[in-house]
């Protein structure tokens, strides 16, 4: 490859890079997650109980779930560039609602809408950058790619920290103003006209593969996780502002996005302790970070610890799915994790609409510590031994599902 050629594709790289991590960060941070962040203003502007929040909250999983079940569909006729503008389009559609309304039905559809971004934007980004980049650059791109959550969970908190809790609106509005721009520098980055290579898809022998018996404990850990997941997004800073002596759900969240960037590190714990030692190591912290809150969701420095820990064990997490449904999978990786992502999805739209009853019946706070005891018996359903090692090599599965 000439000196001209290698430029070229490097910058390439960078602007495919660019837009990823802002696409990712905009479905993810702000288009999902949003929700959790300002879930205090929104129940005190709609009148809502935390059983109502927590239904909205598995309604936009819903979303989620059925965009990336039709991804799987559509993406090899259509390419990811037009599954990736839709996620935008999504994006600043749901928000725009959610910033104007005065109606709980209309903020409750914003909500899913938006939700639905991130299961637009997730698999069709793992399409096009191998498409448009060579294999090492592709890796590198998506490993990057991938940490848009957490950039973008941090972005979302220093827009609220600079916005007065009672001009919510005006955050949201921002938001729906970035998902335009960067929707936009997608359109120009990624070419006209691309097809996808048969991306993930649902189909009916995905499903038959539950009959291996080492796939059974790998869906159960990914329902738990998109469970336990769910809640801690929704409920978290509402959590914390039940406490005696409120932290700043904002600097939280925050907080939470820039520890997250951390979960990039995945791998080196897989090389450490393998896959069998990592999965207990990871639910074993979620279920500790999930605790703290349940314990004293009032002290700062309990909850600046949550953060620190759940933030980047919750990224790396997902890596360890995708590379544990790479080992089990081991004949069709794309249609396997596909699966997975669906029990994922079942657990996330199960988690909320659960805590937010039972909340109401025993407090969030109980309703938290029996979500740490579900990620904590979690560590019972391990890898097998024969799937328990990590190569190195096998990363790109891991880049791609780290961006839930």
């Amino acid at each position: 490859m000439t000196d001209q050629a290698v430029t070229t594709e490097r910058r390439q790289e960078v602007r495919l890079v660019i837009a990823g991590l802002s696409a990712i960060g905009v479905g993810f941070g702000f288009a999902r997650y949003g929700y959790g962040l300002y879930l205090p203003e929104l129940r005190r502007e709609f009148g809502l109980s935390t059983a109502q929040l927590g239904l909205i909250s598995s309604l936009s999983y819903v979303g989620y779930l059925a965009a990336v079940v039709l991804v799987g569909t559509l993406i090899s006729r259509l390419g990811p560039r037009l599954m990736i503008l839709s996620a935008g389009a999504s994006a600043a559609g749901g928000m725009t609602l959610v910033a104007v309304t005065d109606s709980v039905a209309v903020m409750a559809v914003g909500i899913v809408l938006a939700g639905t971004s991130a299961g637009w934007v997730w698999a069709p980004y793992s399409e096009a950058t191998p498409s448009m980049l060579s294999p090492r650059r592709a890796e590198r791109a998506l490993a990057i790619i991938a940490s848009g959550t957490a950039y973008g969970t941090a972005v979302a908190g220093g827009l609220a920290l600079a916005t007065p809790s009672d001009d919510w609106r005006l955050a949201w509005a921002a938001f729906t103003v970035i998902a335009v721009a960067v929707t936009v520098v997608n359109a120009v980055v990624l070419p006209k006209g691309a097809t996808g290579t048969g991306g993930p898809s649902m189909s009916g022998a995905t499903f038959a593969r539950l009959r291996r018996r080492t796939a059974i404990p790998l869906c159960i850990a990914a329902m738990s996780y998109g469970a336990v997941g769910s809640v801690y997004w929704t409920f978290a800073v509402d959590l914390i502002g039940s406490g005696s002596a409120p932290a700043s759900g904002a600097a939280f969240w925050t907080l939470l996005g820039i520890a997250g960037t951390a979960g990039a590190a995945a791998p080196v714990l897989f090389r450490s302790l393998g896959l069998r030692g990592s999965h207990l190591a990871l639910f074993g912290l979620l279920a500790a970070g999930i605790a703290m809150l349940a314990v004293a969701p009032g002290q700062g420095a309990v909850v600046v610890v949550s953060a620190i820990v759940f933030g980047p064990t919750f990224m790396a997490t997902a890596s360890l799915l995708a590379v544990w449904s790479f080992h089990t999978f081991e004949r069709d990786h794309a249609a396997g994790f596909s699966m997975v992502v669906f029990f994922l999805g079942l657990g996330g739209i199960a988690g909320p609409t659960v805590v937010g009853a039972a909340a109401g019946l025993v407090g969030l706070r109980d309703a938290f510590a029996a979500t740490a005891v579900v990620a904590l018996v979690t560590i019972a359903c391990r890898p097998g031994r024969s799937v328990g090692a990590y190569d190195p090599g096998m990363t790109r599965g891991s880049e791609v599902a780290s961006v839930d």
